[in-house]
């Protein structure tokens, strides 16, 4: 389980893990294959659990009970959707790499981009419990700074002076990602068809 040493050596000691993570050989291919899709699956599938285990409406809560093809559903469809958010984050990142001086790398940015949500998809354990899904979402926010250690490091070989500008333009593009992805599952999910 070497994903998972990686997982806790990125959530306790993320400034230490960087260097070794620029330093060491890794392919795209590699990283989605034994780090994304693991990880990635992680926030959906325990929404899916916290589903169907609080089928009854929860006092003072607002959790909509879902039935079983809807609740699977959407953590298919909202997985799919954060692979293909990694995808296009990495190559937004590699893109602009020349603006900020930087070296274009995808294998690195798909790095960044693995690494940096790597603190919110182990906090995603937390969905299976309605009630903490927004402390779940503390995870995504220590995940900026991870993100930043890694543009830091440089990860890129972005110049420090130009390392907090990459940096911005990286996060406005996730989040504009994620709000287009809200969009398609909420626009998917509106209906009580599925």
């Amino acid at each position: 389980m070497e994903w998972m040493a990686r997982v806790r050596s990125i959530l306790l000691k993320p400034k230490e893990t960087w260097v070794g993570i620029k330093a060491e050989p890794a392919t795209v291919s590699g990283l989605f294959s034994s780090y994304i899709l693991i990880l990635a699956a992680v926030p959906p599938a325990a929404q899916f659990v916290g589903r169907m285990l609080f089928r009854a409406q929860i006092p003072f809560e607002r959790v909509p009970v879902w039935s079983v093809s809807r609740a699977l559903s959407y953590a298919i469809l909202a997985y799919a959707l954060s692979l293909v958010t990694v995808c296009i984050l990495a190559f937004i990142i590699d893109a602009l790499a020349p603006g900020f001086s930087s070296a274009r790398n995808m294998t690195s940015a798909f790095k960044l981009v693995a690494y940096g949500l790597t603190p919110g998809w182990a906090t995603g354990i937390l969905n299976i419990f309605p009630a903490l899904h927004v402390v779940s979402l503390l995870g995504y926010v220590y995940g900026l700074y991870v993100l930043y250690l890694g543009f830091e490091t440089p990860m890129m070989d972005t110049p420090k002076e130009k390392v907090m500008g990459y940096f911005g333009m990286s996060i406005i593009a996730a989040l504009v990602l994620l709000f287009l992805g809200g969009l398609v599952l909420g626009g998917i999910f509106a209906f009580r068809v599925i």
